[in-house]
């Protein structure tokens, strides 16, 4: 299967996890094509026929804007300029994120207004198809002039055949792939130096791949509260749709409705209760979880306008017959979203981690921590240790980088977005959640057995969501090594299917 990246077609974050899920070729439609090269026709006859001079395309860069370059020397310009922002440091970005920075890229490029040749974005497309990936580290980013560091990363060894990627499954010099495939390294043209780093693609594929994480969480977090609720013995009616129509959140409609969906036919909530009411961290999960819904569907809003724009600088307008310099490069945008999304998730951790408590808490009819055989074994007191852990640290990564900037570039970048940082600590954030997740998934499901010791059953759905994941963790019926079941919960969710 090909998807044809073409301008006239606006790329969704749906698009792009189908894309992703059924190891899609990429290719540039006819229209792509030809965009990209009548910039860069443009932009050659402008270089010949203007004598002023062109921010990036006859001068240096950032603060050395106003020093001209000779035509002999625009081409060593743009090497340069890769070789000496190839900063980056910390941490290798995950290759799922670097296959998006690929993706997105190229995107960025087919709208015509970079220019770039047609042949260093066809490259950036053949690294994407043979699973060539460049090594990105994850700190170095300011998040304004474009994602330099990484995206410099990003280009050494794809474009100017330097540096290391992964490859069939292992690290290699990148010459050795140009010699398999018979590449060579691309002679850069003026301007392309700056259209190849200057850019959000590294936040932007980082914040890609976090709402795809972020709207996967969200529906499992609605199963996995039906099953906490069930388990817990807790009320349905703070789930009535009636309820809900008094304050109609979007967000909050829908987890209450899928509560009820994924309760009904349940033996374990029709049956009468002698509590009246239940904890917020099952009564309010209809606004908790709501609320994490609408900011997720608003971070997928923007990062959908982001994907579908050019960010680099300057930017090429051949039909206006204009070069201009301004600020697409900046990451504000996807900055501030990437803050809000953090905290939207981390927030679905934090009532996972309290419904895991209140399980674990000896409360209507269930055994202290759970544990079968009480007296030497310790049960499920330290699963929520870990919870409790990790939703404190991701209650630290959600401190917003938005806020911050130091200045960079002798002040001529005097207000920097941070958005590189938020970009990284997001990804940790779905990452922390999801373990939060799947300790509540063990947890529930060892109370859900205590409730059959009794007799009852839960929804078919709930029950037919325990079963299959009993199929990877059983029962705990004596103290057992249990991280083998917390990382196997993980996978669990991993590998959820869902519709």
């Amino acid at each position: 299967m090909i998807h044809y990246i073409n301008p006239d077609e606006r790329l969704t974050i749906s698009k792009v996890r189908e894309i992703v899920d059924n190891h899609m070729e990429l290719a540039l439609s006819d229209e792509a094509k030809h965009r990209i090269q009548k910039c860069r026709d443009y932009l050659n006859k402008k270089m010949e026929t203007q004598k002023e001079p062109i921010y990036g395309v006859t001068t240096g860069f950032g603060s050395l804007c106003n020093i001209s370059i000779s035509k002999e020397q625009l081409s060593q310009l743009q090497k340069n300029l890769v070789m000496s922002h190839a900063c980056g440091v910390g941490d290798e970005v995950p290759q799922e994120v670097v296959r998006l920075m690929l993706l997105l890229k190229a995107q960025n490029f087919c709208f015509g207004y970079s220019g770039a040749q047609l042949q260093t974005v066809q490259r950036l497309i053949d690294c994407y198809n043979n699973d060539v990936l460049p090594i990105v580290y994850q700190q170095g980013s300011l998040g304004a002039s474009g994602d330099l560091c990484p995206l410099a990363n990003l280009m050494l060894p794809s474009i100017l055949g330097l540096g290391e990627v992964y490859w069939k499954g292992r690290r290699c010099d990148v010459k050795e792939v140009y010699d398999a495939f018979g590449w060579q390294p691309i002679e850069l043209q003026s301007k392309e130096g700056l259209a190849l780093l200057n850019g959000t693609q590294f936040m932007s594929s980082y914040a890609v791949w976090s709402v795809m994480k972020a709207q996967r969480l969200s529906r499992q977090a609605d199963m996995l509260l039906s099953l906490s609720l069930d388990a817990f013995d807790g009320r349905i009616e703070p789930f009535y749709e009636s309820l809900h129509m008094v304050r109609p959140h979007k967000g909050q409609l829908e987890t209450a409705a899928a509560v009820r969906r994924y309760t009904e036919g349940s033996e374990i909530i029709r049956r009468h209760k002698e509590h009246v009411q239940d904890p917020y961290s099952f009564r309010c999960a209809p606004q908790v979880h709501g609320a994490a819904k609408d900011t997720i569907a608003y971070v997928a809003s923007v990062v959908e306008t982001e994907i579908n724009s050019t960010t680099d600088n300057p930017i090429v307008l051949p039909d206006e017959d204009m070069v201009i310099s301004g600020g697409h490069f900046h990451g504000e945008p996807m900055a501030m979203v990437l803050d809000f999304l953090a905290i939207a998730v981390a927030e679905l951790g934090s009532i996972s981690e309290r419904r895991t408590y209140q399980l674990i808490d000896a409360k209507r009819g269930l055994p202290s921590f759970l544990v079968a055989k009480p007296g030497l074994n310790s049960g499920f007191m330290i699963p929520q240790y870990a919870a409790a852990s990790i939703v404190s640290q991701s209650k630290q990564l959600c401190s917003p980088c938005s806020v911050d900037s130091i200045p960079s570039s002798q002040n001529q970048e005097d207000l920097v977005s941070m958005g590189g940082n938020a970009a990284t600590k997001c990804y940790k954030v779905m990452e922390n959640t999801e373990r939060v997740m799947a300790i509540e998934l063990f947890d529930a499901a060892q109370a859900l057995d205590f409730r059959h010791q009794e007799g009852l059953k839960s929804s078919p759905f709930i029950e037919k969501l325990v079963a299959d994941y009993r199929k990877s963790v059983n029962f705990v019926d004596i103290d057992q090594i249990m991280f083998k079941h917390i990382h196997a919960s993980v996978r669990f969710l991993q590998e959820m299917k869902l519709d």
